[in-house]
C-alpha cells in the first residue's frame, strides 16, 4: 500500500514538474510574444517616421522649385520621395505651372503594384488628392486596402487587368470620369493602345512610360493584344510598350504637347497644349534618353544585363507597328 502512494506520488510531483515547466516556457513564449511585437511596432513607427520625414522633404523640395521655375528642362525639377526615380519633383513642378484648380485634383494610375513606388503617391499624401489606382494583382491592392494609406486618404485601389476594351468601363465605374488632373499609365506593352483608347476622362497631365530601345527614329509601338505579356513575348523582357516618337504623335492627336522625360529614360510627360503654361515644349529629338536599366534576361529567364547596342539587337527583327502607316515592320527594316 505505501510503495503503491509513493509511486503515485512519484508520478504527481512528475507531473507537476512538468506543469510547471510548460507554465515556464509558456511564460517566455509571452515574454517573447510582448518583445516580437514591441519590435515590430518600433519598426512600423519607424517607418512611418521615415515616410513623415521624406514627405517633409519633398514638401521643402516642391517649394524650392517654385522660387527656381521655370526650368530650361522638366529633369532640372527631379525629385524623390515615392516615385521610382525623379517623378516627384516633375509632377509638383507642371501641376503648380499648368494651374490644376480644386476640381481637377483627382489622379488616375494602372500599373502600380503595390503602391509603394508610385507616380502619384506624393500628390496623395502631400497634397490630399483624390486617387484611383489599378494593378491586375489582387494581392498587391489587398496590401493597399489593408494599409492605413486606405483609410487616411480618399483612395480607390481595384485589382483588374487593363486593356483598352475595359479601361474606360474600369474608370467609369469606379466613379471617375470628366476632368481630371493627371493619368499615369505603365503596364508594360498596350500602354499605346490603352492610352488611344481612353475617353472617360480628360486629364490635364499624362505621364507614361516608353520604351527607348526603340530608339528616336521610328514611331512605333508593339502589336496590340488583350492579353500582352512582357516576359511571354519575348524572353528578353526588351519587347514592350512604344517609342517616344509614337506617343508624341497620339499625345499630338489628342491635344497634348510634350514637355519631356525624366533623367531615367523611362517615363514621359504631356500636357494639354492650352494649359502648357511656362513648361518647354520639346520633341523627341530634344527630349530623347537611352534608358539605363539592364533588366533584360537570356533564354533561361536569368538577368544578362545588356545594355546599349546590345539591345537593341536582341530585338531588331521582332514585329512592331509603325503608327505613322499602320503597318507592320521590324526596326531592322527600319533602319535599312
Amino acid at each position: 500500500m505505501i510503495k503503491t502512494l509513493k509511486y503515485r506520488l512519484k508520478i504527481l510531483l512528475k507531473k507537476i514538474r512538468n506543469l510547471l515547466n510548460s507554465s515556464d516556457q509558456l511564460s517566455k513564449l509571452m515574454i517573447l510574444q510582448d518583445r516580437t511585437m514591441s519590435s515590430v511596432k518600433t519598426i512600423i513607427n519607424s517607418s512611418n517616421q521615415i515616410n513623415n520625414l521624406l514627405v517633409l522633404q519633398g514638401r521643402t523640395l516642391a517649394l524650392q522649385n517654385v522660387d527656381r521655375a521655370p526650368f530650361s528642362s522638366i529633369k532640372e525639377a527631379e525629385f524623390k520621395v515615392f516615385s521610382q526615380s525623379g517623378e516627384d519633383g516633375i509632377l509638383q513642378y507642371i501641376v503648380q505651372e499648368s494651374g490644376i484648380e480644386d476640381d481637377e485634383k483627382t489622379f488616375v494610375e494602372f500599373g502600380v503594384e503595390d503602391y509603394s513606388e508610385a507616380n502619384t503617391r506624393f500628390l496623395l499624401v502631400n497634397n490630399f488628392w483624390r486617387g484611383l489606382i489599378i494593378d491586375g494583382d489582387k494581392t498587391n491592392m489587398n496590401k493597399v486596402r489593408n494599409s492605413d494609406l486606405y483609410w487616411k486618404s480618399n483612395l480607390t485601389a481595384i485589382d483588374a487587368w487593363v486593356d483598352k476594351e475595359s479601361i474606360n468601363q474600369l474608370i467609369g465605374d469606379s466613379g471617375f470620369s470628366g476632368k481630371i488632373g493627371i493619368l499615369s499609365i505603365d503596364i508594360d506593352g498596350n500602354d499605346y493602345w490603352v492610352w488611344e483608347s481612353i475617353s472617360v476622362v480628360d486629364p490635364v497631365i499624362v505621364v507614361v512610360e516608353w520604351n527607348s530601345v526603340f530608339g528616336p527614329k521610328h514611331a512605333v509601338t508593339t502589336p496590340y493584344s488583350a492579353e500582352f505579356n512582357r516576359a511571354k513575348a519575348h524572353y528578353s523582357c526588351l519587347y514592350w510598350g512604344a517609342s517616344m516618337r509614337a506617343f508624341e504623335i497620339l499625345g499630338e492627336r489628342k491635344g497634348y504637347q510634350l514637355v519631356g522625360s525624366n533623367a531615367l529614360g523611362n517615363n514621359i510627360f504631356f500636357i494639354k497644349k492650352e494649359r502648357i503654361g511656362r513648361v518647354a515644349p520639346v520633341t523627341t529629338k530634344d527630349a530623347y534618353v537611352e534608358s539605363q536599366f539592364r533588366d533584360s534576361r537570356n533564354e533561361h529567364g536569368e538577368l544578362n544585363f545588356l545594355g546599349g547596342y546590345q539591345r537593341y539587337r536582341e530585338i531588331c527583327e521582332l514585329p512592331l507597328v509603325d503608327v505613322t502607316s499602320n503597318t507592320i515592320t521590324t526596326l531592322k527594316t527600319l533602319d535599312q
